[in-house]
């Protein structure tokens, strides 16, 4: 039986040895895994990349918000005191509306007694030759007339501060409108804000919203705006206040003024009497404790003096035993330590000397400095017991025009009482 052959054909490409393609398998495998090992570095920083972004994203929004909710509640809290003073700024306007409205009603009652005197005093021209006498009822109409037309004036110009206030109350509320007015807009923007979200519909990108706005403040600049503004209406309410009883004090002086003329005199004039003797005895204290400082500094220039004249003695001592000592023959003339002592000591005396000296120039200085204060004491001190012994003289001149019911006074202490309205309350033995 004949064999058969098979004929077999290699590709003509070089072919790799074993070892070859398993070195090919393995670098393959290496490769493969450092790539995946690599793609999940990748994957694994990426996904914690976004899972700390949106971390961050959700904390910067929820900080946000925060910070709009406590800025919400800063504006709120400023708004409702705001509000509060302007509650009070209206209450102040509707009751200086009505003090004012009152003074001008007083001030137009003013035209009855102005209108009184002036027929008194037209009824007393008529009096006849010698009878047309300058008499204590003509002055004191003349009095009345000045005191009417002074309280005019005074309740006229309070009326016109009291419309310059009302004024300014006026503007200071629509300052305060405006700045509560401008808070509610921005609570009511904070607000709609703050309650966004990314699932919202009325959210856009925008161009450049970082940008400042060149109309924008700092939040200094608002909190210092804010406090000015009610610090502004603060001010005004406290000088209404002010305005409003000096409009009640004159519409009461000058319902009392006519009647109390003669008390206020007298009382003005001890007052003044204890004020001059008041200041006369501090004078004398002055002028008492001046002289004692004189005499005490008198008693210094004499010491600092005694001391001089001792200390030039101890001077001349040490100049003599150092001019002296230069007697000594050869080498024994030597810079020794007495010398050096004895020149300190020169040194030292010199200086002391100086010393003393310009202390006793100032102390003299001071004690002429007292003695001229002393003469100007003594000339106000003189001064005053004159002006004292003018305003005793002046009070008891006005004796016979002073009476209390039709009962005088015999003692300084009963006049104080009446003019205190104390007599109900201390008994009369006690002063009478």
């Amino acid at each position: 039986m004949a064999s058969k052959s098979v004929v077999i054909s290699e590709k003509p490409v070089k072919h790799v040895g074993l070892s070859d393609w398993q070195a090919r398998l393995n670098e393959a495998r290496s490769v493969a895994t450092s790539r995946r090992n690599d793609a999940f570095e990748v994957r694994h920083e990426a996904r914690n990349l976004r899972n700390e972004k949106d971390i961050q994203a959700r904390w910067d929004c929820y900080h946000n918000t925060k910070r709009l909710e406590d800025r919400i509640g800063e504006v709120s809290q400023w708004r409702e005191s705001l509000e509060e003073c302007l509650g009070r700024v209206e209450r102040e306007i509707e009751i200086l509306r009505a003090e004012k409205a009152q003074t001008e009603r007083e001030l137009e009652a003013l035209a009855v007694p102005l209108t009184v005197v002036s027929e008194c005093l037209a009824t007393r021209d008529s009096r006849r030759e010698v009878e047309m006498t300058y008499d204590e009822a003509e002055k004191e109409l003349k009095l009345e007339l000045a005191l009417v037309e002074k309280d005019q004036i005074m309740l006229r110009d309070q009326c016109q501060g009291a419309w310059e206030k009302l004024n300014a109350l006026e503007d200071v509320r629509f300052q305060l409108n405006l700045e509560i007015c401008n808070k509610k807009e921005a609570e009511k923007i904070d607000t709609e804000q703050m309650h966004l979200n990314k699932f919202s519909s009325n959210t856009t990108f925008k161009n450049n919203p970082q940008r400042i706005p060149k109309e924008s403040f700092t939040h200094d600049g608002w909190l210092t705006n804010t406090k000015n503004v009610k610090t502004l209406a603060e001010n005004e309410l406290k000088d209404t206040y002010a305005l409003r009883e000096s409009l009640f004090v004159c519409r009461e002086r000058s319902r009392n003024e006519l009647h109390a003329q003669q008390d206020q005199v007298d009382h003005t004039i001890r007052r003044r009497i204890f004020e001059t003797q008041r200041a006369r005895n501090e004078l004398k204290w002055q002028v008492v404790k001046t002289e004692e400082e004189m005499n005490r500094c008198l008693a210094e220039i004499e010491a600092i003096e005694k001391t001089i004249d001792d200390k030039r003695e101890v001077l001349k001592l040490a100049e003599s035993r150092q001019e002296n000592r230069f007697a000594r023959p050869g080498f024994e003339l030597c810079r020794d330590d007495p010398f050096h002592g004895l020149c300190d000591e020169i040194t030292q005396l010199r200086s002391t000397l100086n010393t003393l000296t310009d202390q006793l120039n100032v102390t003299k200085g001071n004690y002429s400095t007292l003695e001229d204060q002393h003469c100007r004491l003594a000339r106000d001190l003189e001064n005053k017991e004159h002006s004292m012994m003018v305003e005793v003289r002046t009070l008891d001149q006005r004796e016979r025009l002073k009476s209390w019911q039709g009962k005088e006074c015999r003692s300084q202490t009963g006049r104080n009482i009446q003019l205190t309205r104390m007599e109900h309350e201390i008994p009369r033995s006690s002063y009478a």
